[in-house]
């Protein structure tokens, strides 16, 4: 079962509250029984369990969910090695540009999927489209996709997207600690590196893989 632990509480909970009741729970029972405040995070998770193959939606009506039987078809098989990644956002790769403070900016509920030989199970993993073209040396382009692993951390040289918390903006550049500073390095000639304090930078993940927009 390719799922994170959220998204399994979710489906047993869904489980046991429709063999209990004999009719499936709203969103809002849902959130209220796996301990999740926002019904936009319910529904994501949903959409997710409703991708993967566990349950189908009628999103029209309250209890508009109905739970699928799932065999050992070689369909099934083949659904099961599909990763959903949350696509959670645009990034600079060129100035840094302000994103919005919500759950899944801007782009909802759209995912991307891969297969499991590529990116794991998924754990800690997204994507993000890139916006400019800073990186272009790094073979990263404008409208390109960057799947990211979250971490805290970098090490120098790692191509990572970083927060910089005065400005509430982010942006995709190469880190560099150096001494007191830290030196977020593009990977355009014509560009020139954005030099910030390190209490200033908050590291959100570090790019794993580059899906190429092509015309």
């Amino acid at each position: 079962m390719d799922l994170s632990e959220r998204q399994r509480k979710i489906l047993s909970f869904v489980q046991a509250f429709t063999r209990e009741n004999h009719y499936p729970p709203t969103i809002r029972e849902i959130g209220e029984a796996v301990g999740i405040s926002s019904t936009s995070v319910v529904n994501y998770n949903l959409n997710i369990l409703e991708k993967r193959g566990y349950i189908a939606r009628d999103k029209t009506v309250s209890r508009g969910l109905k739970l699928v039987a799932r065999s050992g078809s070689g369909a099934g098989r083949a659904r099961d090695n599909v990763v959903n990644i949350p696509l959670l956002g645009r990034i600079a790769a060129g100035e840094p540009i302000p994103i919005p403070d919500s759950d899944f900016p801007p782009f909802g509920y759209e995912t991307i999927e891969l297969t499991r030989s590529i990116i794991g199970t998924g754990e800690g993993i997204y994507a993000l489209q890139v916006r400019g073209n800073s990186m272009i040396d790094a073979l990263i382009h404008d409208g390109d996709i960057v799947i990211m692993k979250h971490q805290e951390e970098a090490a120098n040289g790692e191509l990572v997207a970083v927060w910089l918390k005065d400005e509430k903006e982010t942006t995709l550049k190469r880190f560099y600690l150096e001494g007191g500073q830290v030196r977020l390095q593009p990977a355009n000639p014509t560009m020139e590196p954005i030099y910030v304090h390190p209490a200033n930078v908050e590291i959100q993940g570090k790019v794993v893989l580059v899906i190429r927009q092509l015309d």
